[in-house]
């Protein structure tokens, strides 16, 4: 039996073994979104998909990175008309994770948000500073979904 190999592949195990663990790039970026944002926390993950909670929203969600997707984030508030305080929330949080001025993420933001009518639908896809911004009008109430492509 040859212990010198024994010996390296064993040396080799403890190397591994002691690294220190790394976060994932989406859970830094859901910790920089909490201690940036007042009033957002961290729920769980599933699938790839990390919960936020905030007041101004009823459900929100960071979907972490794919292979042809930057992070998405999504938000959705009960009533019809979203408040203010709905909008800042979804234009901050699309500012920091795709590193973007605030305003013009407020922008794309409420320009989405704005077109949802009669006159244009329910269901308004838009683009603005190379973001996708999905926004949709139902009985129970308004979301916004605001992605990337990977490529740009």
């Amino acid at each position: 039996m040859n212990f010198k190999c024994l010996g390296l592949a064993a040396l080799g195990m403890v190397a591994l073994a002691a690294s220190p663990a790394r976060a994932d790039r989406c859970d830094d970026l859901a910790k920089q979104l909490a201690g940036q944002i007042d009033g957002v926390t961290i729920g769980e993950t599933r699938a790839g998909v990390i919960y936020l909670k905030h007041p101004a929203a009823a459900r929100a969600t960071l979907g972490c990175s794919s292979r042809n997707r930057q992070n998405d984030f999504y938000a959705f508030t009960p009533v019809k008309k979203p408040s203010d305080a709905f909008v800042q929330f979804a234009a901050t949080t699309a500012a920091l994770i795709f590193t973007i001025p605030k305003g013009d993420a407020e922008r794309g933001a409420r320009r989405c948000l704005k077109r949802i009518g009669l006159l244009r639908g329910n269901n308004i896809t838009t683009r603005y500073r190379k973001l996708d911004i999905l926004c949709n009008r139902t009985k129970s109430g308004t979301s916004i979904s605001i992605s990337r492509e990977k490529e740009q």
